[in-house]
């Protein structure tokens, strides 16, 4: 008779036993499924940020040629607007200041007292704030620390 009591006991201990167990390794599973994906989340987020900034960085880089293209263009007598000089410029400088702020926005805040420094250099170029220093020398050494810093910036990731 005791063993007849204790059968259904066991059987009973036993079904609740290997429920906990299995309930107990869904919940792992569960967790190590989501603690992956935040994880791909994660990568996800970081590459497309990463192309974020890099398109960012060849816009101003791009914008800064063309900056660069007006300041050796700019006609010497200073007055006349050969070939719509002056027209054109306006919206070269606006570009480039438009991308330098996008920098600001999107990349890391060691460039941007670089991306300053380097459109004040072309500025300066530009309107021929620099005295007889040729347009490449002056803006040398603004553009190599800038193009250093933003190699760095986007190998960090």
């Amino acid at each position: 008779m005791t063993g007849e009591i204790w059968a259904p006991v066991l059987s009973l201990v036993g079904v609740l036993l290997g429920g906990g167990l299995t309930a107990f390794a869904q919940r792992a599973t569960q967790r190590a499924a989501e603690r992956t994906e935040r994880q791909r989340l994660a990568v996800a987020t970081a590459e497309s940020r990463r192309a974020e900034q890099l398109q960012v960085l060849k816009e101003f880089v791009a914008k800064a040629q063309e900056a660069e293209r007006v300041a050796y263009r700019r006609p010497e007598p200073w007055g006349d607007d050969e070939n719509g000089w002056m027209t054109s410029t306006g919206p070269v400088m606006t570009a480039l200041w438009t991308a330098s702020g996008n920098v600001m926005l999107m990349c890391d805040e060691r460039l941007h007292e670089l991306v300053r420094a380097y459109g004040r250099a072309l500025n300066q170029a530009v309107w021929r704030d620099i005295g007889d220093t040729e347009v490449n020398e002056h803006l040398e050494t603004h553009k190599a620390a800038f193009m250093a810093a933003a190699r760095r910036s986007l190998a960090s990731w």
